[in-house]
């Protein structure tokens, strides 16, 4: 069986050369690269495409309402000494988006602010991922660092510049994809033969504007099969019926309704533990046939079983309701 990734250039590394390098880099390395293009930021912008990538983060920040969100009421009442709802019925609840715009400021400028508040101890984490911050005096606005994040996809001139990718299973895990061929988070820590570690080095005859670190570390890749299917999906518009592991999904069963759910990395429970968890990190540097085996347990005759995951996956269905099962949580 293949495993198929979706790989970007990140925008503060988009130029020929580097573009040259990861192609070059994927080729020697035995990959076959399916298709390849530019994304600009003006359809990042139009698209959400970002704000999806990017979903448990950037609910908070941009796409839903304050009212929208399941705010812990006791943890925001003991941390700002107000009440939830009347915070929200005073009208003092603002994501992101909504408080920047509401202050005239920029991506950077509320960033700068939400670090003060931060470094102020005005700040409290509900979750992953969530978090809120009093940026003004009886202004409490939801996860504010995501703007200027956002804001190297979507500013003037930016993009991304993609790859899809196919290798077959015996070549290379996915976590050795993503561990020696693409490298560590920070290109610091990555195997000098990996591509960010490559980028790290020749930054400068690169043409970036500055050197990599660990946000700005040139590549991104899908961390599993199932994260390459959504982000496919959403990057590319790509149909379930023109995609391998989605025509897999499908003939199993599997409705759009739940893949949509699955892209947006639902708490699932029955994954690892009887605790609730992320259905993406459980599913993280799984091969094709590992991750196809945990969601679809002994319905996809190609797959390959990994006891513990597979068992524990099981463990929280019935039978046939893998699908019903996930879309549900």
């Amino acid at each position: 069986m293949s495993n198929s990734a979706f790989v970007f250039i990140k925008p503060h590394a988009v130029t020929e050369k580097t573009i040259n390098c990861v192609r070059e880099h994927f080729i020697a390395k035995g990959f076959t690269i399916n298709g390849e293009g530019r994304i600009d930021g003006t359809e990042i912008e139009s698209k959400k495409l970002i704000d999806q990538h990017y979903y448990a983060i950037a609910s908070k920040a941009t796409l839903l309402k304050p009212e929208q969100l399941n705010v812990p009421e006791d943890k925001f009442e003991a941390k700002f000494g107000l009440p939830w709802k009347q915070a929200l019925k005073e009208g003092k609840c603002f994501n992101a988006l909504d408080a920047a715009a509401k202050l005239g400021m920029s991506s950077s400028e509320l960033d700068t602010i939400w670090a003060k508040a931060k470094k102020g101890g005005a700040l409290v984490k509900f979750g992953g991922g969530f978090y809120c911050g009093e940026i003004k005096p009886g202004m409490y606005v939801f996860n504010g660092f995501f703007m200027s994040m956002r804001e190297k996809y979507v500013k003037e001139g930016a993009g991304i510049y993609y790859f899809t990718i196919t290798w077959p299973e015996s070549k290379y895990s996915w976590a050795d994809f993503r561990g020696e061929v693409l490298g560590a988070t920070d290109p610091e820590n990555a195997p000098s033969t990996s591509i960010r570690n490559i980028i790290l080095q020749k930054w400068e005859s690169l043409g970036l504007p500055s050197k990599p670190n660990i946000g700005d570390n040139g590549v991104h890749a899908s961390a599993s099969p199932l994260e390459a299917f959504c982000e496919r999906r959403n990057w590319l518009g790509v149909k379930t019926a023109d995609d391998s592991f989605g025509q897999k999904l499908a003939a199993c069963g599997i409705t759009e309704e739940t893949m949509d759910n699955w892209g947006l990395d639902p708490q699932v429970s029955g994954l690892r533990s009887e605790d609730k968890s992320s259905l993406w990190d459980s599913l993280e540097d799984k091969d094709t046939s590992v991750c196809l085996d945990a969601l679809l347990p002994g319905m996809v005759p190609s797959a390959k079983s990994d006891n513990l995951l597979t068992v524990t996956v099981g463990a929280g269905l019935v039978g046939f309701v893998a699908g019903y099962f996930l879309a549900k949580y």
